[in-house]
């Protein structure tokens, strides 16, 4: 505060009058910013009360109950007031020198304005020395009197302005609603200045979506989107597959600023944004998050978890099993969290012991397993796979299944030791081949001992190989070995070696039998990649062809051994027509065709299986010739399990007819006939029982018809035990109980059907035939699954369980050729969204 100086007297060595000018200039001081203060005060309490009414009115809530408009409205009242109450500052000035000379007169209350008198200047001339020594006197005399001034406290004056004391209720609802808003405080303030549908938002939005892998087959994740209208939500966590992609894309706005952490960084390259928008791509490696900035009030934050990808697992569902022609069949589950791509089996050899390191000729086989569906979760599937025609058919490996996810993840199983499954071959002259063939492949380095031996078979021609092709083939062989020089040359003698085998133990099937086992191999790989109907038309014509010259070869090999086609068949045996297998073919050409590729599948595995089946039913086929009298005491021992069937059928209706008599309160002699009719023929049945067993102990079964004489005297013996329960439901039927027999006779029938299994597989086992676990190669007169040597359900025989394939009926059918229609409709329309398309599209890539 600058004013014209106070005037002093002109005798200023005295110190008492310094002292009082010093005490009239403090005093003219608070004077001044009390008056300064009155009039300040007043118009910041109108302004805090006006900002305060806006924080009650927001905290209280308001804003968020008015419409836009409400909002809109509110706002502009609230403005208005408080740029009423800046009136005041704005016209607020500084007290002068004068005003706050006056103040000092009008507090102190002293007499004659001694502090306005100090400022005061003599009206007469300066010549006049009288006046001017009085008016000197007298200053002199009021500075005296200036240490007695007094600024006084301010007094604003605020109850004058404010009667009904409303800032203080301000103030009282400004504390209470501080503490009601919480959390909310600042979103509600916010609210107030929200006006969208009142003032026109900005043309822009914001769309953000996550990714997945196209191989976890999961659709795109939308995440909340920054739109002008719509509420944001600051944020958002997300559960998301790792390796996702996070796309924020902006439209009418140029720029947009993303910040990523942890897990989730830039991804640089992507395919190139529609035209007017700017797109940022992230890729979502582990937990982290995204935080969009400078759109919203607040920043938007997303959080997501990614979910790794496990390693699939595979393991095998039971023992590895060898087919009637040596095929090796693989029974295995699989499980993966988005699904298995693809798999295989591989194989090793163990470790090979002895001073000399081999040095073998071909590693051991893989082949790919085949997938119980496209993208297999959790499944279980089959292979059937031929491998006798490698080398190394017949050694000791070790298996290890492997399978494969879509991003490279390998799952193993654990390692299974196996002899890898053979052809068998039942002439001699070819089971000598197929060993020396077998040595030379596992170690090139015995060729002088496989020379020796080849020189040895062709040893006396005339009694040995009569037919001239087989010794002069023979010979070759022989001369090929002798003069190769590389392991190349070694390898064309081991494949000549397979094929003259071949053609000694099967003549012109062979080739044939070759040629089926390639179409259908062609044809299964090209259902597991899913080709057209073309292709898949043009292999089914092919497999069809080389089926017909199949049985055309298996008919020419059958005219040349007229002893076999005199051999009774069994009665169990089914004739397979070529109008069946030709219906077969074209059912699975439809399968196909309908996108039903899964059944088509099974339907080839079992056309396959009913074909092995048959090329053992050729001649030589068996190596036993027992094979009659054991098909016979199977028959018989499935007659007796009909005819138990049959009379416990009886035995259970003449209990209901006894019982029904009994309450009539009838008692006729017919009922015991009639048990006693009952109990005739389950003693016959037991003698008929008792003499199977005494003829398959003769035979060499034992007492176990497991087929385990050594161990069979400790194991329960299921025949015998079904003797023991028939002599029970006898001795229950000579009393005339009914019930008892009947529960009796179902002991015995259970017994008995287990009894009939066991002993088809002590049949298999005593002739030698296995290889390993499974069914093994020969004629079988009920292979362990109930399937007759066709592959076929055994369904007159009741010890044999149902295993027939289910192929899907035509209704099925129908409706998945509808499904496909509808969506190759759908995927054409291209008015549809683009998510939309490309989810039919990845539903379309599995027809």
């Amino acid at each position: 505060m600058t004013d014209r100086p106070l005037p002093s007297p002109n005798d200023r060595s005295r110190g008492d009058g310094t002292t009082a000018q010093a005490a009239l200039a403090r005093a003219l001081r608070g004077a001044r910013w009390s008056i300064l203060w009155e009039r300040l005060w007043p118009a910041l309490v109108s302004l805090a009360s006006a900002i305060g009414l806006f924080l009650v009115v927001s905290w209280l809530g308001v804003w968020l109950w008015l419409p836009p408009i409400g909002r809109a409205i509110g706002l502009l009242v609230i403005f208005v007031v408080t740029a009423a109450t800046s009136v005041p500052l704005l016209r607020l000035r500084i007290p002068s020198v004068q005003e706050g000379l006056r103040r000092l007169d009008r507090v102190s209350g002293l007499p004659h304005r001694p502090a306005t008198t100090v400022n005061d200047e003599l009206a007469t001339a300066a010549d006049d020395s009288l006046a001017v020594a009085l008016w000197r006197t007298h200053v002199e005399r009021t500075l005296e009197r200036a240490r007695n001034l007094r600024a006084g406290v301010p007094l604003p004056q605020l109850a004058l302005r404010d009667p009904y004391a409303l800032r203080a209720l301000i103030l009282i609802l400004l504390v209470a609603t501080f503490f009601a808003a919480g959390s909310e405080r600042l979103r509600r303030i916010s609210a107030a200045f929200d006006w969208q549908g009142v003032v026109s938002p900005a043309n822009f939005r914001i769309d953000a979506w996550v990714t997945p892998p196209l191989y976890t087959g999961r659709s795109p994740i939308l995440l909340p989107g920054l739109r002008p209208g719509e509420p944001v939500q600051t944020a958002a966590s997300f559960s998301v597959p790792a390796g996702s992609i996070l796309v924020v894309r902006t439209t009418g706005r140029s720029g947009i600023d993303v910040t990523a952490t942890g897990g989730v960084t830039e991804a640089p390259g992507g395919p190139r944004p529609p035209a007017g928008t700017d797109e940022r791509r992230f890729s979502i490696d582990d937990g982290g998050a995204a935080t969009v900035r400078g759109v919203a009030g607040e920043d938007v934050t997303w959080t997501f978890n990614a979910i790794p990808d496990r390693a699939p697992t595979i393991a095998l569902a039971k023992d590895p099993e060898t087919q009637p022609q040596g095929a090796l069949q693989l029974s295995y589950k699989m499980e993966d969290d988005y699904g298995v791509a693809e798999a295989k089996a591989t194989f090793a050899r163990k470790d090979v012991s002895g001073s000399q390191k081999e040095r073998p000729l071909y590693t051991p086989p893989d082949f790919p397993l085949v997938l119980p569906q496209a993208r297999t979760r959790n499944g279980t599937g089959q292979t059937v796979k031929d491998l006798t025609e490698h080398p190394l058919a017949g050694v000791n490996l070790v298996m290890t299944l492997i399978a494969r996810d879509q991003a490279g993840n390998e799952g193993r199983s654990a390692p299974f030791e196996l002899k890898l499954p053979e052809r068998p071959f039942f002439k001699p002259l070819a089971r000598a081949l197929i060993e020396q063939r077998r040595m030379l492949a596992l170690d090139a380095e015995v060729k002088p001992r496989i020379l020796a031996a080849l020189d040895a078979l062709t040893l006396a021609p005339e009694r040995f190989t009569p037919e001239a092709s087989i010794y002069l083939g023979l010979r070759s062989i022989y001369w090929n070995l002798t003069a190769a020089k590389t392991d190349d040359d070694l390898r064309d003698v081991v494949a000549r070696m397979w094929s003259m085998a071949v053609t000694i133990e099967d003549g012109n099937v062979g080739d044939a039998a070759a040629a089926l086992r390639a179409a259908e191999e062609a044809l299964r790989q090209a259902l597991e990649r899913n080709a057209g109907d073309d292709e898949i038309k043009r292999l089914t014509d092919q497999l069809r062809q080389a089926m017909n010259n199949f049985l055309q070869a298996l008919a020419q090999e059958m005219r040349k051994n007229p002893q076999q086609l005199a051999r009774p068949l069994d009665r169990n045996t089914r004739m397979v027509r070529p109008q069946d297998l030709k219906n077969m073919l074209d059912r699975l050409e439809e399968l196909s065709r309908s996108g039903n590729k899964e059944a088509a599948r099974r339907m080839l595995q079992e056309l396959q299986a009913m074909m092995e089946n048959l090329q053992m039913a050729r001649p030589g086929g068996s190596p036993n010739g027992d094979d009659d009298a054991d098909m016979q005491a199977l028959d018989d021992l499935a007659d007796m399990i009909h005819r138990q069937q049959q009379l416990r059928d009886r035995t259970f209706q003449q209990g209901q007819d006894m019982r029904r008599d009994r309450q009539r309160g009838q008692r006729g002699q017919g009922d015991q006939n009639q048990m006693g009719d009952l109990q005739k023929n389950q003693q016959a049945l037991r003698d008929q029982l008792n003499k199977l067993l005494e003829q398959l102990r003769q035979r060499g079964y034992g007492q176990d018809p497991l087929g385990q004489q050594g161990q069979g005297q400790g194991k329960p013996d299921p025949l015998g035990q079904a003797g023991e329960a028939m002599g029970e439901a006898e001795g229950s039927l000579g009393k005339g109980n009914a019930d008892s027999a009947v529960d009796s006779q179902g002991r015995a029938l259970d017994a008995m059907r287990k009894g009939a299994q066991n002993l088809a597989q002590a049949m298999q086992q005593q002739r030698g035939v296995g290889q390993g676990p499974g069914r093994g190669p020969g004629r079988q007169a009920e292979s362990d699954d109930g399937l007759d040597p066709l592959g076929r359900p055994m369904r007159r025989r009741e010890y044999g369980d149902d295993a027939s394939v289910k192929v899907p009926g035509e209704i099925d059918v129908q409706r998945a050729r509808r499904i496909l229609d509808e969506l190759r409709k759908r995927f054409g329309e291209s008015e549809r969204p683009q998510l939309e398309l490309d989810y039919i599209e990845r539903l379309l890539k599995d027809f």
